[in-house]
């Protein structure tokens, strides 16, 4: 009988949840969802001098907002749990200790001054890169080195030690992995991991593959930095003798700079003017504040889209997925073993097509919280908004250009006003008022045909006129249709504002 696919996402609350993160849980909640498995969230906080308080909760929220609800883990206990290592702790001695009765494993009473000792004098000697590993252990403090009745003692008076995984000479460790195919590790080059702490905590390694074991994860799906640690645990699975149930590894691809050279970091975002966080993230030590999508205006679906293609590839030309599609869409087999580069305009694609797919009515409830104090009619506001909207990539461009068109400009761009600005330009604008004073039963409908049979007649070009028409309504010239523009405001403010133009212009 199959095993269920049974997938983890397992980070660690030392800070906010990078797009990478949110990429490996998205990858795993896919899989688990496309093979009808399970997907759960556990907290990995063995090394508490790095936890950051408001890290988990953080994680939680960021998960929920990208629409990935766990099936088990921290506020939605199943059979498996506890979902944080540290409410683990007592499990993992007898793990530690079942590996020392079989051999796999040894006491280790090293000080870390000792082991500092070994190293400075190793650097003295040109060597800098000195490993506690199958040469070395021979000379070191350790029980594979102490008789058995010192060893004893020095358990029995409670003296430190650590537990450090005896791996085994001239061996070849292979990896398995999904995306990468089968990788070959020599065993000289691992040393041999502490794996139980002085201060009673298992480690990264040891606890990670216990509770994989005793939680039926079947699959690991995780970020590429931690591909050199899959030659460990798979020498663990073997000390255990755990190889019937070990999981199969598929390591995920960086994610890269915009310019593809190194991994995405904050900086980059900070440099270039985009989050990458999920959600706003105010470091507690610090008070720095982090921009997150959510809070900057981005939809959840664009997100999650994005994150989705930073490194897989469907197998047609399909960009723009619902969450079921790409659970329809997604297999492993796709995924590339190349870094994926952030592209920052192909993000802003894809959040202006989500916001394509609201509506006037939806975009109105959005941004009237940034519209402050303006007094304006349900009915105007949706007119306004379906005239600016198809240029907008985020609901505060919408917010900006509603409130740019129907409050009167209070400067005008300098360079816009020298560039179309002529010797008649006044005489023109001044014509065109005229005109509207004199047709004042004008109806929306029809004022842009009449403006440009009165341009005729008059013997002007469009250009000559209405790029100035736009500066006095807008500011500038940037905007929609200028006849439209007109329509929306009507002829007395559209009077009005090019009555004060001319007015700061004949100054």
């Amino acid at each position: 009988m199959k095993t269920p696919v049974c997938v983890r996402f397992a980070p660690s609350p030392t800070g906010p949840l990078h797009l990478g993160g949110v990429r490996t849980a998205l990858y795993n909640y896919l899989f688990a969802k496309k093979h009808g498995g399970q997907f759960m969230l556990r907290i990995e906080d063995t090394d508490q001098t790095r936890f950051v308080p408001g890290a988990e909760q953080y994680i939680m929220e960021s998960l929920r907002w990208c629409g990935l609800q766990w099936d088990e883990g921290p506020e939605a206990e199943g059979s498996k749990g506890p979902y944080r290592q540290s409410e683990r702790k007592p499990m993992y001695r007898q793990y530690a200790d079942q590996l020392i009765q079989a051999g796999k494993a040894y006491y280790a009473f090293d000080t870390q001054e000792e082991l500092e000792d070994v190293r400075e004098r190793m650097k003295a000697s040109g060597n800098n890169t000195w490993q506690y590993n199958s040469i070395t252990r021979v000379n070191m403090k350790n029980s594979l080195t102490l008789p058995a009745d010192e060893v004893q003692r020095r358990l029995d008076s409670g003296e430190a030690y650590v537990v450090r995984l005896l791996v085994p000479r001239n061996t070849d460790i292979k990896v398995n992995d999904l995306i990468r195919g089968v990788v070959v590790v020599k065993s000289e080059h691992i040393d041999d991991k502490v794996l139980f702490k002085s201060d009673g905590m298992p480690t990264y390694h040891l606890a990670n593959v216990v509770d994989d074991h005793l939680m039926g994860i079947t699959h690991v799906i995780r970020g590429e930095e931690w591909l050199p640690s899959a030659p460990l645990h798979v020498l663990l699975y073997e000390s255990f003798g755990w190889t019937d149930t070990m999981p199969q590894f598929a390591h995920l691809p960086l994610i890269l700079k915009p310019d593809g050279n190194g991994k995405l970091s904050k900086r980059d975002g900070d440099r270039l003017g985009f989050p990458v966080f999920p959600l706003e993230w105010k470091d507690p030590a610090t008070g720095e504040i982090s921009l997150g999508y959510r809070e900057g205006g981005w939809y959840k679906e664009a997100v999650v889209n994005l994150v989705a293609l930073l490194g897989w590839h469907p197998s047609d030309n399909q960009e723009v997925f619902s969450l079921d599609e790409l659970i329809e869409a997604f297999s492993l087999e796709k995924v590339a073993k190349a870094g994926a580069k952030f592209d920052v305009e192909k993000a802003k694609w894809f959040n202006q097509y989500y916001l394509r797919q609201q509506t006037d009515h939806q975009l109105a409830e959005s941004i009237k919280p940034q519209l402050g104090d303006l007094e304006i009619t349900e009915e105007l506001l949706i007119k306004t908004i379906a005239l600016v909207r198809d240029r907008a990539v985020f609901p505060v461009d919408v917010a900006e250009d509603v409130l740019g068109l129907l409050q009167a400009p209070k400067a005008y761009e300098d360079q816009a006003l020298a560039s179309k600005w002529k010797a008649d330009s006044a005489e023109k604008l001044q014509g065109l008022l005229n005109w509207m004073e004199s047709n004042p039963d004008l109806q929306p409908e029809n004022i842009g045909s009449s403006i440009k049979t009165w341009l005729t007649e008059q013997n002007y070009g469009i250009g000559s006129v209405m790029p100035l028409v736009r500066i006095a309504l807008t500011g500038g010239l940037a905007g929609p249709d200028i006849f439209e523009t007109i329509a929306l405001l009507g002829l007395q403010s559209t009077k009005e504002r090019i009555s004060t133009l001319l007015q700061k212009v004949q100054k």
